[in-house]
C-alpha cells in the first residue's frame, strides 16, 4: 500500500487555521479521504462519459492526455466538488468569502503519456526571495488549484511533483541558461533553497490544494494498463477573471444553474454588485 511521503503535510478538514498556515508557509495542503471510494468510482465513470467541446482535448486512440474544461457546466453532479466541505473552508480562508471558481477540469493520462515540465501557474508580485524567506513580506494568495485524485498514486502513474515552499522563491523555476521557465521546459529547476521536488503519492479520494506560485509538474505514466484520473478546480479571488471555455461562445447550462445552491451560484460568478460591476 502506498505511504504518504513525510515531506507532504496532511490536515484535518476542520483545522482551518492550520490549512491557511500550510498554504501560506508550504504553498499547499493535503486533505486525505475527501471523497469516498464509491464517489471515486462514480467520478471516473462520469469522466469517461464526457463529450469534448470547444477547446477540449479527448483522444480517440487511448493514448495521450485528455483535457476537458468547464466540467461544472455539463451536469449538476459536478457542482458538489466546487465547494466541498473541508476544502471550501480552506479556499475561502485564503481567497475570501467572495472567492469563485475560474475553471473545473477533468484529466485522463493514458499509459505512455504525460511529460515533465516544472513550472508555476502565475506569479503576481515580483518580490526578492530574501524578503519572502525572512517573512518581512508575505505574498497574498490570488489563485489556487485543487486536485481530486482518483487513483492510488504510485511513482509510475505520473504523479504530480512539487517543491514545498518554493512560492517564496519569488519567481518561476529557471531552465538551462537561466531563462525563467514559464513554458514548463523539461530542463527546468526542480530544487529550491535545498528543498527537492517530491512526488504527490496520494490515495484515491485524497485532495490537494496549492497556490499558483508553487513550483510543480506532472510526469509520465509508465504503467502498461492504468489511466490516471484527476479533477481540478481552479479558484480565484473575486477580481480574478473566470476562464470559461469556449469564452465568447460560453453559455451557462440552465439545468446546472437550477441545481446550484446560493453559494455555488456565487462560486460560478453570481456575485452581489460591487466595484467595477
Amino acid at each position: 500500500m502506498n505511504q504518504h511521503p513525510p515531506a507532504l503535510r496532511h490536515y484535518d478538514p476542520t483545522d482551518v487555521p492550520g490549512m491557511i498556515r500550510g498554504l501560506e508557509e508550504d504553498g499547499y495542503i493535503v486533505i486525505p479521504g475527501l471523497m469516498s471510494p464509491a464517489e471515486v468510482v462514480e467520478m471516473k465513470t462520469r469522466i469517461d462519459e464526457l463529450t469534448p467541446f470547444g477547446y477540449d482535448r479527448k483522444t480517440d486512440t487511448r493514448s495521450g492526455v485528455d483535457h476537458l474544461k468547464c466540467v461544472f457546466n455539463r451536469h449538476p453532479y459536478w457542482l458538489q466538488f466546487i465547494d466541498r466541505p473541508g476544502a471550501i473552508e480552506a479556499v475561502e480562508g485564503v481567497l475570501g468569502t467572495d472567492a469563485h471558481i475560474i475553471g473545473q477540469t477533468a484529466w485522463r493520462t493514458w499509459p505512455g503519456a504525460g511529460t515533465w515540465g516544472m513550472h508555476i501557474d502565475q506569479q503576481f508580485f515580483p518580490v526578492a526571495e530574501d524578503l519572502l524567506i525572512s517573512g518581512q513580506v508575505k505574498l497574498p494568495i490570488m489563485l489556487a488549484t485543487g486536485h481530486y485524485y482518483l487513483n492510488d498514486m504510485t511513482l509510475d502513474l505520473c504523479p504530480t511533483w512539487l517543491v514545498p515552499g518554493s512560492h517564496k522563491s519569488g519567481r518561476a523555476p529557471r531552465a538551462t541558461g537561466g531563462e525563467v521557465a514559464y513554458g514548463a521546459p523539461s530542463d527546468a529547476e526542480s530544487e529550491w533553497n535545498g528543498v527537492k521536488a517530491v512526488p504527490v503519492l496520494l490515495r484515491a479520494g485524497d485532495f490537494m490544494l496549492f497556490r499558483s506560485e508553487v513550483w510543480h509538474t506532472g510526469s509520465q505514466n509508465t504503467t502498461s494498463d492504468q489511466v490516471r484520473y484527476i479533477l481540478q478546480v481552479h479558484y480565484g479571488r473575486r477580481m480574478m477573471a473566470q476562464k470559461f471555455s469556449p469564452y465568447l461562445d460560453f453559455h451557462f447550462n440552465q439545468e446546472v444553474l437550477a441545481g446550484a445552491t446560493p453559494r455555488q451560484k456565487r462560486m460560478l460568478g453570481g456575485h452581489r454588485p460591487s466595484n467595477y460591476d
